[in-house]
């Protein structure tokens, strides 16, 4: 029995395999099979008549020897493709967008995509400036802007900037606290891709963005910051609701100052609440104290004032 260890391939993400089914792979290129038939057609008529003698034969074999070696050596590259040419293992040239020709035998093609691309950042935990735990995950957009340097200089760009990206995460929340992260995503971000696009300098890309996704927290953490919220709402609750008591009661001192200075302000407002009282049939409002006789009342205090200096002049006359 074999004791070799298969390791399987890394699985596709849900944006990139997306982006592969959105896009097409290849470019329909009918230059090289026009050209063959083309240059084998030429031959066909020119050495056909002579087939029987070795010249023509000769002269067909060589024709469609040399079809062959010009449809190989016509390539394309797409609009969004840049064409790296390795001649006997060197790097020596750039090619595309569209067609070019190489050396067959001594020239091999590499094509590099320079669209914007995304990657995902999975979820990672690490521990924050104050000693939580948090799960973090983002997208990385980048491009490549120089295919040779990122080919020849880096095995698997891709996933050396996703490397990179994971790492700066993980240094960078452990030097910010909690509520500083959930306070500002995008300086997160942004401290991510200046990391990040300082480390890969050198290496032909572009870090467009790094923009981080979601934030997950402990489920205790989340009902104990769940209870601070509810107590901040009925805090801020209670103390709208003493601001309304106190204005309702500056105006109503006002309004008593008001009607105090208006002797029938007060009954025209005690009619008013009856009025609002009576508009339902189901109440009986029952009016025990007329208002004259209210009105008697409220004058025998200024009735006893007038009689004091009258009492005080008979008892000095006596």
């Amino acid at each position: 029995m074999s004791n070799e260890i298969i390791i399987p391939p890394p699985m596709e993400t849900r944006s990139q395999a997306l982006a592969r089914a959105a896009t097409p792979t290849t470019i329909p290129n009918p230059v090289p099979g026009l050209a063959f038939l083309g240059i084998l057609g030429a031959g066909i008529s020119v050495f056909w008549p002579s087939l029987p003698a070795v010249g023509g034969a000769i002269g067909m074999a060589a024709s469609g020897l040399l079809a062959a070696f010009v449809a190989a050596s016509i390539k394309v590259a797409a609009q969004w493709e840049k064409a790296l040419v390795f001649r006997l293992g060197r790097f020596a040239a750039t090619k595309g967008p569209g067609l070019f020709l190489i050396i067959p035998g001594l020239d091999a093609v590499r094509a590099v995509d320079t669209r914007i691309q995304t990657i995902d950042i999975p979820h990672r935990q690490a521990i924050t400036k104050d000693n939580v735990p948090v799960r973090v995950d983002g997208v990385i957009f980048m491009r490549v802007s120089d295919p040779g340097a990122a080919v020849t200089r880096v095995q698997n760009y891709t996933r050396a900037v996703l490397e990179y990206a994971q790492t700066a995460l993980r240094d960078i929340v452990g030097s910010m606290t909690l509520d500083e992260i959930l306070a500002d995503r995008e300086l997160l971000g942004q401290r991510v891709e200046d990391m990040v696009t300082h480390e890969i300098e050198g290496w032909g890309l572009d870090v467009a963005a790094i923009r981080i996704q979601d934030i997950e927290l402990p489920e205790d953490l989340k009902r104990v910051m769940a209870r601070q919220a509810s107590a901040e709402r009925e805090k801020r609750a209670t103390i709208t609701k003493a601001e309304g008591d106190r204005e309702a009661a500056e105006n109503l001192a006002a309004a008593a100052q008001k009607m105090a200075a208006s002797p029938g302000a007060l009954q025209l407002r005690t009619l008013q609440s009856l009025d609002s009282l009576g508009s339902s049939p189901s109440n009986t409002i029952v009016l025990a104290v007329p208002v004259e006789l209210t009105n008697a009342l409220s004058a025998v205090p200024k009735l006893a004032e007038a009689l004091k200096p009258a009492a005080s002049e008979e008892r000095g006359s006596s």
